[in-house]
């Protein structure tokens, strides 16, 4: 008996031995891969902490297999993780949370650089921040970004201004510059469309604000920059999600990645589909998207970014005042009869390389390739398109000493060779009752080739321990060839036209007053060079006499952390002169002809604020606040014999409040965020303004680690709770035909829910 109660106990001690074990790993920066000290660790289950030291190492006695554990640090995002015995001694990464973490470095910049030290109004929107809302439209979440308006007309109609920059364009976004992964997705005409693009593969935005051209050529309003996100090490794994909402609207996507040693790579798929809101609004996007990269023995590395979209999305256009506010569901007259829409296969392929000379000198060559094709029936034609563009862009950086002051050098260049192909037909609807849009006669048929070249330079001086300078310059060159190959009139289109060179220099200053705390000033210039359409006249022939929009910026600002980098603010103004402005003067019903008009000035004030307060291990609240105050005029605007010099310049909002809480408990995290637009004038002659309006909205989370190779989550949220009916975009300078009144706007979604599923297995 006494050696059966010996084994019982041998075989009770081996078994706590079994269950109750150690664990130890380390913490790292997922960006810079520097260890981190001073990361909280809880063990779940038993509430036990650990704080990791300088090394990043923390470690657990006593526990048992799964292993559930929190990581939390002031300025990163928290992380919960499940860990069996055979991952002991793995790293763990965590990631920057941009919104209040200023140190975060901005990729976009020639020269990389701290968010807290750029002398520029740069706004970064992080992967958490597109949880604000719903996932159906990316464009949406600019909206929160101080000195930046998105009007919305539907999925497929938006169209971006920034600090009132590309307000007075008719029905898309120009004069701003865009890249995903360092690709250019502004054709070489300077329009750019977003709608495409999907938050489900983008890790981060970054939105330069204002005249920026020394850094991305011609963009008068500043630049866009989007980044995929970027795989960690050992990653294999597979993520579904399926979202829903009002108005039939589904959304399916998956999401595989896969790296092992130096190759890693990330496949995306996602639908959209929705019946619309309004009348004519169906909407079905298909999308593909492959990234990849390739590290190899000595640090280089090749990186490819490869986009497929496929769209039909209907088109419902604008309304006018008595129909908004009493039938805002219904399609345009004629664009309802004619079933009016756009449709288009669209590609984006680039590849880059990345090559260390040395410890100093390092180099990143892109070569990319756009190409589109679409098909758009409109009730006055249809317009059939095909657009193929090649590029290269280049970047040298080194770093050194210039008169015994440390030095960071940048320069390089970018071109883009253009060909656009576009022909229009007879559109016979009112001919075929029911049948919608039927192609008829052409009526028109062009031959576009454009070109550009931009040189670049930058200089970053540390004049002192405190004070930085950037010196910026950029030349570019821009031509195009236009070939009319419709002979049936008198007046042939075809000709070259290049426009001058352009100069865009920069300089900016920071100043580091107090620890965490950078004063900085700026000025740089800008440019747009008008379109093929632009340089027409209403006769068809070439307006030679149509110069470059040019504009300068000048700024002021504040960037600070506070509380430990619990609290970030910053607080700028800003002044922007733009001369030779380019407006578009409407001579038909989709026609428009380009005018130098005068000048304008913009004048704006824009505060950013973010602060993150814990409440203890498991709980957490953020608070946000972004506004900004604009007062942008006609300065010298004469056109037609009308005089509209001191007029508001239309399609701008006076201002823009967003304050925002958000709060999370374990793996919960709920979101409240309340938008506050003021008026918008309608036309230049300023004869009328929308409505100010305030929209809020409510986004519920929850996501959990169900084993350790399985994560799931799910989200619930409602739009526009108050049911506001507003304007959320409008057609500057409409005009009535036929004695109907002008169709100056686009009616705003009303209250509307979703709802959303994910899975992710990793392998």
């Amino acid at each position: 008996m006494k050696k059966l109660h010996l084994v019982l106990a041998f075989l009770l001690c081996s078994s706590a031995l079994v269950s109750s074990q150690n664990f130890s790993a380390k913490v790292k920066d997922s960006e810079s891969g520097k260890f981190l000290n001073d990361v909280t660790v809880t063990a779940v289950s038993s509430g036990k902490i650990q704080i990791t030291d300088t090394n990043g190492n923390f470690s657990f006695d006593g526990i048992s297999f799964p292993l559930k554990l929190k990581f939390s640090f002031i300025g990163y995002r928290s992380t919960t993780a499940i860990f069996d015995a055979s991952e002991e001694g793995t790293i763990i990464e965590l990631q920057r949370d941009v919104d209040v973490l200023s140190e975060v470095v901005l990729r976009s910049s020639n020269i990389p650089q701290k968010l807290l030290k750029e002398s520029a109004a740069v706004s970064v929107l992080s992967a958490e921040d597109f949880n604000r809302v719903d996932d159906f439209n990316l464009v949406q979440n600019l909206n929160y970004v101080p000195g930046v308006f998105v009007s919305q007309g539907a999925l497929n109609t938006n169209k971006i201004d920034i600090r009132g920059i590309g307000a007075r364009a008719q029905y898309s976004t120009n004069r701003i510059k865009s890249y995903i992964n360092g690709i250019p997705l502004t054709t070489a005409e300077g329009e750019l469309t977003l709608d495409d693009f999907d938050n489900s593969y983008l890790d981060r935005i970054e939105i330069y604000k204002g005249p920026v051209s020394s850094i991305f050529g011609a963009g008068l309003g500043g630049a866009i920059n989007l980044y995929t996100q970027r795989n960690r090490p050992d990653q294999r794994s597979v993520q579904t999600n399926f979202s829903y909402g009002s108005f039939n609207t589904r959304k399916t996507g998956v999401n595989v990645n896969y790296v092992e040693d130096s190759l890693d790579i990330a496949i995306n798929y996602n639908k959209l589909d929705s019946d619309g809101y309004r009348d004519n609004g169906a909407y079905n996007r298909n999308s593909f998207v492959v990234t990849a990269g390739l590290l190899n023995k000595k640090g280089n590395r090749w990186d490819l970014f490869y986009n497929y979209t496929n769209l039909k999305a209907f088109i419902p256009s604008s309304l006018n005042e008595d129909d908004l506010l009493n039938s805002p569901t219904k399609a345009a007259f004629t664009w309802g009869r004619a079933e009016g829409y756009e449709s288009y296969d669209k590609n984006i392929l680039g590849l880059a390389y990345t090559h260390n000379f040395s410890e100093n000198w390092k180099n990143q060559t892109s070569i990319f390739m756009n190409s589109r094709d679409g098909y758009e029936p409109r009730p006055f034609d249809i317009l059939d398109e095909d657009r193929n563009s090649i590029g290269l862009r280049t970047n040298f950086n080194h770093e050194t000493a210039i008169v015994g002051m440390p030095a960071k050098v940048s320069f390089g260049a970018e071109g883009m060779l253009e060909f656009y192909e576009v022909t229009t037909y007879q559109n016979l609807y009112e001919d075929f009752e029911n049948r919608g849009s039927v192609q008829g006669n052409s009526l028109s048929n062009n031959e576009q080739d454009r070109d550009y070249i931009n040189f670049f330079g930058q200089i970053q001086l540390e004049l002192t321990s405190k004070l930085t300078a950037d010196l910026g310059i950029n030349l570019n060159t821009t031509s195009y060839d236009l070939q009319d190959n419709f002979n049936q009139n008198t007046e042939d289109q075809s000709g070259d036209y290049s426009f001058d060179a352009v100069v865009s220099p920069r300089l900016g200053l920071s100043y580091e007053a107090f620890k965490g705390k950078h004063f900085y000033a700026s000025a740089s210039h800008g440019f747009s060079a008008p379109t093929v359409a632009q340089t027409l006249t209403p006769e068809g022939s070439i307006n030679t006499d149509l110069q470059t929009e040019t504009a300068w910026n000048y700024e002021i600002g504040f960037k600070a952390n506070w509380f430990k980098n619990r609290l970030y603010t910053e607080v700028n103004a800003y002044s922007i002169q733009i001369r030779d402005l380019l407006v578009a003067r409407r001579i038909d019903q989709d026609r428009y002809v380009g005018v130098n008009a005068g000048k304008s000035d913009h004048y704006g004030l824009e505060f950013t604020s973010a602060y993150l307060q814990p409440l203890s291990n498991d709980a957490s609240i953020k608070f946000l606040l972004n506004a900004n105050l604009t007062d942008y005029t006609f300065d010298k605007f004469v056109d037609l014999g009308e005089n509209y010099s001191g007029n508001e310049i239309p399609g701008v909002p006076e201002y823009m409040l967003t304050p925002a809480v958000e709060f999370s408990y374990k793996d919960f995290s709920a979101n409240i965020n309340y938008q506050m637009f003021g008026e918008m004038a309608l036309d230049d002659s300023n004869s009328g303004s929308t409505d100010a309006y305030e929209l809020l909205n409510f986004r519920l989370d929850y996501s959990t680690q169900i084993t350790s190779y399985l994560e799931a989550g799910a989200n619930f949220g409602i739009n526009n709770i108050t049911d506001e009916l507003y304007a959320s975009s409008i057609v500057t300078n409409a005009v009535g035909f036929g004695g109907s009144a002008p169709r100056y706007y686009y009616p705003g979604m009303p209250r509307n829910y979703y709802a959303g599923l994910n899975l992710k297995l990793s392998l």
